[in-house]
């Protein structure tokens, strides 16, 4: 018997949601009854993951924004409210990613990908919190990686970046509490989406390796023995979506098979 979950003909807004992770996240949502409003920066990815997700007898819409820019993170927003009504969730999973040793990283990559991840966040968070204000409910999960809490040499911009999103959730959600609205993250380890194969890449060239060395080298280093995949990630989103969290704020949980060895306080 499957477990109702009481989000039917709910909003859920999913950035980043026509590939990989926030794709699986869209769908996993859709699922559960919930209407969605992705968006990303490939229309032709954007409009297959709408129809994806209205296959399953809930309504979507799709737009493309790039959200390291401001003026487009708030036409989406502002479509969306318009076009669904309400936002009930939101996802945060916009995402990129630059594999470099720190003596080839520049100032504008450092800052692009704090604006992709981090701003990004921040000003989404920002503009939607209003609409969850007026429902005195709501839920905001933010995805970043697991180089959060590891040292990664080819993924410096990603570990400054996606803790400062840690930081952020704890400090947002201590915030947004008094109107019923929580705030978690999910740290994601190495899942198998594009952005890691071209991470992978990198790491074989970088090691004068092949790319099949490095998967089996990375997948020997999970405990559970493959890599993640995006709807494992999508279920820990559901999760902290769900009223099984309802009393869970300012939480971030790695879904990573293990990998981690940081013991978190």
């Amino acid at each position: 018997m499957s477990m109702n979950l009481e989000l039917k003909d709910k909003v859920a807004l999913v950035t980043g949601g026509s590939r990989g992770i926030g794709r699986a996240v869209a769908l996993k949502l859709a699922d559960q009854g919930m209407n969605v409003v992705i968006c990303g920066r490939t229309q032709e990815s954007i409009d297959q993951t709408v129809t994806d997700i209205q296959a399953k007898g809930v309504e979507a819409w799709g737009f493309k924004a790039d959200v390291s820019r401001l003026e487009d993170i708030k036409r989406f927003v502002a479509a969306a409210a318009e076009a669904a009504g309400r936002i009930d969730v939101l996802v945060n999973n916009a995402v990129t990613s630059t594999s470099a040793p720190f003596d080839e990283l520049t100032d504008d990559q450092f800052c692009y990908h704090i604006d992709v991840k981090l701003m990004a966040y921040i000003r989404i968070a920002r503009l939607v919190l209003p609409y969850m204000e007026k429902q005195n409910c709501g839920r905001i999960v933010n995805i970043g990686g697991m180089t959060a809490r590891i040292v990664a040499p080819l993924r410096m911009t990603n570990g400054v970046a996606n803790a400062g999103v840690a930081n952020f959730t704890k400090q947002f959600a201590g915030y947004a509490a008094g109107h019923n609205v929580t705030v978690n993250c999910v740290h994601p380890g190495f899942t198998a989406t594009e952005r890691v194969e071209q991470i992978f890449e990198s790491e074989a060239k970088e090691a004068g390796s092949s790319v099949d060395a490095i998967i089996t080298k990375r997948t020997a280093e999970i405990p559970l023995g493959r890599l993640i995949e995006p709807d494992d990630i999508a279920s820990a989103a559901l999760f902290f979506c769900s009223p099984m969290a309802n009393m869970i704020t300012g939480q971030c949980i790695a879904v990573d098979g293990g990998s981690g060895q940081a013991v978190i306080y």
